[in-house]
Parts: structure tokens; C-alpha cells; sequence
């Protein structure tokens, strides 16, 4: 009979101290995770020359650029083809993290950004409202 006490005392010193692991846990939130900055965007490629050329203007289009003659270390760079010609690095405008594409852009004209999947957006001012549009149109 002592036993069978014992391992009831068990039994319940367990479940008490699972019932308050449970109570004690913090509370998770539903809220997304923002990024506002380029520190937070994945896929950005390191160590470019600005100049130089590139393949991708439509997805993951930035990197960071080398130490050169006029371009400091670790600068924003994208991956853009001016006039249809061969693409190339170029500095990009300021960067505001990961936006969503149709997105509300009021007060970040001439800005640029990530959508989750990586395609290239940029502020764009049309109808009388400002979106996050593809960059590379």
C-alpha cells in the first residue's frame, strides 16, 4: 500500500509541475516579424564590385560592395540594366527592408525594397497613390 501512495505522490508532484510549466510559459504572438532596414533582408550578396556585372534585376537584387577607388565598403548596391543594356551593380537608393508588392509607399518616394520572395520593389507614385511596385518594370 505504501507503494502504491508513493507513486501517486508522484504522479501528482508531475502533473503540478507540468500544469505550471504550462501557466509559466510566456504567450506567443501572431504578430509578424517587420524588417526595416537592409540589416534584416535575406539574400543580399556580399562582397560585389559597383560596376561590374550582374544577372538577376527582377529577384534578390542587392548586394554589398568591396572597398574601390570611389565606393566604400559594405555599400548598398543593386543589380539593375539602365536602358536595357547589360545589367550591372549600381548604389541604390535607400533601402526600407521587406514590403509587400501593392503596398501603401506614402513617404518613402525614390526608396527601394524586398518583397518576402525576394522580388525587387520600388516606391512609385501613380494614380494619386504611392506603391510598392516591381523595380525591375
Amino acid at each position: 500500500m505504501c507503494e502504491s501512495g508513493q507513486v501517486r505522490l508522484t504522479v501528482i508532484a508531475a502533473t503540478s509541475l507540468v500544469a505550471l510549466g504550462v501557466l509559466a510559459a510566456p504567450q506567443a504572438t501572431a504578430e509578424p516579424q517587420t524588417c526595416n532596414d537592409p540589416s534584416c533582408v535575406p539574400g543580399i550578396t556580399p562582397n560585389v564590385v559597383q560596376g561590374s556585372y550582374c544577372s538577376n534585376t527582377s529577384y534578390y537584387v542587392f548586394g554589398t560592395a568591396v572597398a574601390g577607388v570611389s565606393t566604400r565598403a559594405g555599400r548598398l548596391l543593386f543589380c539593375g540594366s539602365p536602358r536595357r543594356y547589360e545589367p550591372r551593380w549600381f548604389r541604390s537608393p535607400p533601402m526600407m527592408g521587406i514590403r509587400e508588392e501593392n503596398s501603401d509607399c506614402t513617404g518613402y518616394m525614390d526608396a527601394v525594397a524586398q518583397a518576402p520572395d525576394g522580388l525587387f520593389l520600388a516606391c512609385v507614385p501613380m494614380n494619386d497613390r504611392s506603391l510598392w511596385r516591381r523595380g525591375d518594370a
